[in-house]
């Protein structure tokens, strides 16, 4: 019985030594294999760094309004009898845009004025008889009461119907008519807009913290939507002393000249303030910096040497950097990153720290630092 019992346990021994030595002999193949297994090279495409000037700017956007700009309207209320202006006039202060019909107004008038005329003759004729003594102070005083009274009335008549003559108050370029010979217009209707188109001013606004870096004559460049690419350039002509309570922005007022009336009030557009003088920065195409929760990371291509057959043997590291401003598809290195090192542009998802590397630069990704995001309509 023991015998057997002996025998049955060497026997489990045996059977239990066989499973852990197999299981040790298969780990141990296993750490073999993963120790010799390699990643294969990933396709990437890199370009050198390098320093390039980079001027700092501040951006916002807003919009243009005229330095003088209305819309004309009736005082009072009429039929308008003359419009004295074409579609997209140029006009100078004081023409005649539209005249309503004031006869009536005229003809009191010229009542008022018969009465002036009155009242001086008897002031006249009066003045000649005080000096004769035939005539009382009092009288030559009432005369040049009533004398005044007229002329007064005159007065007020003419202004009653200057009111009824719209007139340019300032130069500038008219709008698209908006009445008819014969209509009739309440006080108040507009009938046409005036604007003075150059120069022609931009407001836009910046937060108080870019205070210290504006100031009246510094230069302004702006761009829209419907020149694509081209700039146009002007001068920062006036800083509110007010800040928002609400959002501690502040307004900014640019000026531009507008001979070709290019721009038009009411149009939109970014504007760009240049801000101190130029400074070299390591500059890379956007698409090379990845950005996450620990900060921006490029890669950096090295070469470690030639591998047993020959060949180059590339492998990629990351490296955190500091960036600063982007224009168009570049971006500013300001920490972190030398010139002449060799940065991954794209592929780099594909990537892990000393992933082995191919360049293939025959399509790069864009490095314009001029370009503008395509406009949809």
């Amino acid at each position: 019985m023991i015998k057997r019992m002996v025998i049955m346990l060497i026997v489990i021994g045996l059977i239990l030594g066989g499973i852990f030595g197999f299981q040790a002999f298969k780990n141990r193949m296993i750490a073999a294999y993963l120790a010799n297994l390699k990643s294969p090279p990933q396709t990437v495409s890199t370009i050198t760094a390098a320093t390039s000037p980079w001027q700092t700017t501040l951006q916002s956007v807003g919009s243009f309004n005229a330095v003088e700009g209305a819309n004309l309207s009736a005082q009072v209320p009429g039929i308008v009898q003359k419009i004295g202006f074409e579609d997209g006039q140029d006009v100078k202060k004081g023409d005649l845009i539209v005249q309503l019909l004031a006869d009536q107004q005229i003809s009191t008038l010229q009542q008022y004025q018969a009465s002036a005329a009155n009242a001086q003759i008897a002031v006249d004729r009066d003045s000649k008889l005080i000096k004769a003594n035939t005539i009382a102070q009092s009288q030559v005083d009432s005369d040049l009461a009533n004398l005044k009274a007229a002329q007064a009335q005159v007065s007020s008549q003419q202004a009653l119907i200057d009111q009824y003559s719209i007139r340019a108050p300032f130069d500038g370029h008219l709008g698209i008519k908006l009445v008819s010979l014969g209509e009739y217009l309440a006080p108040g209707t507009a009938v046409v807009t005036l604007q003075s188109l150059d120069p022609i001013q931009f407001d836009f606004s910046m937060p108080q913290q870019a205070l210290s870096q504006l100031k009246v004559g510094q230069a302004v460049t702006a761009t829209l939507d419907a020149y694509g690419t081209q700039t146009f350039d002007g001068k920062i002509s006036a800083i509110s002393p007010l800040v928002d309570t609400q959002s501690r922005n502040l307004t900014i007022r640019a000026t531009f000249a507008n001979p070709d009336r290019k721009l038009l009030p009411g149009m939109f557009g970014n504007i760009t303030v240049v801000v101190g003088e130029p400074k070299s920065y390591v500059s890379l195409p956007q698409t090379a910096v990845t950005i996450n929760p620990y900060g921006n990371v490029v890669y950096i291509v090295t070469d470690k040497g030639k591998t047993a057959d020959g060949k180059p043997q590339l492998v990629a590291n990351q490296k955190f950097v500091s960036t600063g401003q982007a224009r168009g598809d570049q971006i500013a290195v300001t920490k972190g990153l030398d010139a002449g090192e060799v940065v991954v542009t794209s592929g780099q998802l594909k990537l892990n720290n000393g992933s082995p590397v191919i360049i293939n630069n025959d399509v790069q990704p864009s490095n314009d630092p001029n370009a503008n995001p395509a406009n949809p309509n």
